[in-house]
């Protein structure tokens, strides 16, 4: 039984920067689009700015070679330049595709490797890192550009040759601005090329793990990418009061624009409703506060460590966050306390507090909240956008459910689904289901049951059968990790897993060490950490035994308890005291676990010490657990610490 959306929306069958700009050489509002906060007087773009600036962008990359199709890799922190770059690319009928800009060099050049990056555009602070992945790949230096400055952006946008130029190389690295240098005037005049077929041609590769396996390139259209956009603000316009609050409306851009979440609200759908935004190159919990005082901010975007920090940090009930008026968190599960403690920071009733739920391999955003409505649930991540349908299906029988508050795996079918993964065919058909009628229907991996069986049912994620860890909203890859960790000649087996340590998900790996190996669980992980992006360093911990649980098609996550010998923790937890939780999906608050579902049995967890070893499995406890039957994720079990 298939959940119909209430709306269905016309999408536009045209490019993104089509989308928002609505023309290449018309007229456009004279407003500010992007404002640094530090310097909001001088360093700003308007909407022509914007719009200029990507077409420069454009033309400086096609003078430089760049051919259809090929990808661009941006390298860096947020900046007022960051969307322009964005668009330009895509004007150049370019792919972009963005990278975590504290990734390490073995990071970046998988990236650049996978995507087939033909130029890279890369922060100045973070060269060194580009250096190194681009001598890996075999990329010419002279195929990287040097980005950031501080010229205001009305004279970057407006110059004919904006500085530094030629003069801003760097060991044989070029600068950005010198993709502007002498095309004001053609620019000015200058229309992109609109694909033929907005539905087939890629716009970008965000890069996600999927339901399981390493990184891969989501394939994203343009066509896609509108829709996604198409049906945000046609929820956002439900509200009776949407334009009266636009006259007045700011965002902060706190997330990084190199994912799918903020790329989506920042570069796209609030401009293309005219709303201004300040944009900060990393997050600071501080200037965030003081921003939203200072600018009356009204709406955030945040992800769930953001709002823990709202709700429990003290400095948050000394700043004036009275203008804002929305609050909306995704990327991970948001337990319904830590809402609460957020939606407390105002009076009742002032300001809207509401998780939501997306995927990359959807552009971003499926499940949301009609605010002309009253809510209906304080723990639901909302309903179907326009244009999109989706069932639950029995993870075991396979089995489409067809009554309400009975959990299941969500199956979405959307406009704004991927292509595929790039280059990775049977990673694609492992994800998207072709039924007989030619639908495609994406296997999300995320389990939830709804409140009703019907157009307008509210979901509630519950759990998740996806292997991935999400680590403050990020992804982590456990096969990924493996894949590194198995380099090392001493360790002859391993496994990564999440694990929850003071309400917190992080990557732990259990690992068989070669015959006659020292190898110790401390420098296991400094070892890991020096290969990987902060997020996904074993902050967990390492967990030596003597052998990991393998299921007959040799993976590991096995739910079958084998007794292997846990050796030792480099955590300081023991070894042999650990917590395994189960509870019944339908009534757990989507948050309220670590690992989809899970939460410790008792709330006096401290540091250094695990409770009994017990786990409870439909309601019958088991004693001395094998701490390794955490690895089978799909079996339903985490550990919880």
């Amino acid at each position: 039984m298939t959940i119909p959306a209430r709306w269905n929306v016309d999408i536009p069958r045209c490019s993104l920067q089509q989308w928002i700009f609505e023309s290449a050489t018309g007229p456009v509002p004279d407003r500010k689009a992007f404002i640094d906060p530090e310097q909001p007087d001088t360093h700003f773009l308007t909407l022509s700015d914007y719009r200029l600036l990507a077409k420069r962008v454009a033309l400086g990359l096609l003078d430089a070679g760049l051919q259809p199709g090929d990808r661009v890799l941006m390298f860096s922190r947020n900046h007022i330049y960051f969307p322009a770059v964005f668009l330009g690319i895509l004007c150049a009928g370019g792919i972009f595709t963005g990278a975590n800009p504290s990734f390490t060099s073995r990071e970046l050049a998988y990236q650049l490797k996978d995507s087939g990056a033909s130029f890279a555009i890369v922060a100045e602070d973070a060269l060194e890192t580009a250096f190194k992945a681009a001598k890996e790949i075999g990329m010419a230096r002279d195929h990287i550009f040097v980005f950031g400055g501080n010229v205001p952006g009305a004279v970057v946008a407006n110059s004919a040759s904006p500085a530094p130029g030629v003069a801003g190389r760097i060991d044989g690295a070029r600068h950005w601005t010198e993709l502007l240098n002498g095309n004001l005037a053609k620019a000015k005049g200058w229309s992109w090329k609109e694909p033929e077929d907005p539905e087939d041609t890629t716009c970008c590769l965000n890069y996600s793990s999927g339901t399981t396996g390493v990184p891969k390139g989501v394939e994203i259209s343009h066509y896609a990418y509108v829709g996604n956009g198409e049906a945000v603000v046609t929820l956002t316009n439900l509200d009776p009061k949407a334009e009266e609050r636009r006259a007045t409306a700011k965002g902060l851009c706190f997330l990084p624009m190199y994912h799918a979440y903020a790329q989506t609200f920042f570069v796209a759908n609030y401009i293309k409703v005219g709303i201004p935004s300040y944009i900060m190159p990393t997050f600071d919990f501080v200037k965030m506060l003081e921003y939203v005082q200072k600018y009356r901010i009204t709406s955030l975007t945040c992800v769930p460590p953001i709002m823990v920090a709202l709700a429990k940090h003290p400095l948050a009930r000394k700043y004036d966050l009275s203008s804002v008026l929305t609050v909306g968190c995704g990327a991970a599960p948001l337990s319904t306390d830590i809402a609460t403690g957020v939606a407390s920071l105002w009076p009742e009733g002032t300001t809207t507090v509401r998780q939501g739920w997306g995927m990359t391999e959807l552009t971003c955003t499926a499940l949301s909240w009609d605010l002309s409505a009253a809510p209906r649930s304080t723990t639901g991540v909302g309903e179907l956008l326009p244009n999109c349908q989706a069932k639950l299906v029995d993870p075991d029988t396979k089995e489409v459910i067809k009554k309400a508050n009975t959990p299941g795996e969500i199956w979405i079918a959307s406009p704004t689904m991927m292509k595929g993964y790039w280059q990775k065919e049977k990673a694609t058909k492992d994800t998207v289901h072709v039924d007989r009628e030619g639908t495609r229907w994406l296997k999300t991996g995320d389990i939830a049951y709804v409140d009703k069986y019907g157009p307008g049912a509210i979901f509630h994620i519950v759990d998740r059968l996806k292997e991935l860890i999400k680590v403050k909203g990020n992804q982590v890859a456990p096969a990924e990790l493996e894949g590194i960790l198995l380099e090392r000649p001493d360790i002859a087996d391993c496994a990564v897993v999440g694990v929850t340590i003071k309400g917190e998900e992080l990557p732990r790996a259990y690992v068989v060490r070669a015959p006659d190996s020292k190898a110790t669980p401390q420098e296991i992980a400094k070892w890991l950490a020096e290969r990987v992006v902060k997020y996904k360093q074993l902050k967990g911990g390492v967990a030596i035994t003597d052998e990991i649980p393998k299921n007959p098609v040799s993976t590991a996550r096995d739910p079958t308890p084998i007794p292997p010998v846990i050796k030792s923790l480099g955590t300081g937890i023991a070894a042999n005291h650990c917590h395994l939780v189960r509870q019944d999906p339908s009534k757990a608050a989507a948050g309220s676990r670590g690992q989809g579902g899970w939460r410790p049995r008792s709330g006096d967890i401290e540091a250094g010490l695990i409770h009994a070893p017990v786990f409870n499995r439909g309601g019958k406890e088991e004693a001395k657990a094998n701490p390794l039957s955490v690895l089978s994720i799909a079996a339903g079990y985490s550990l919880s610490v």
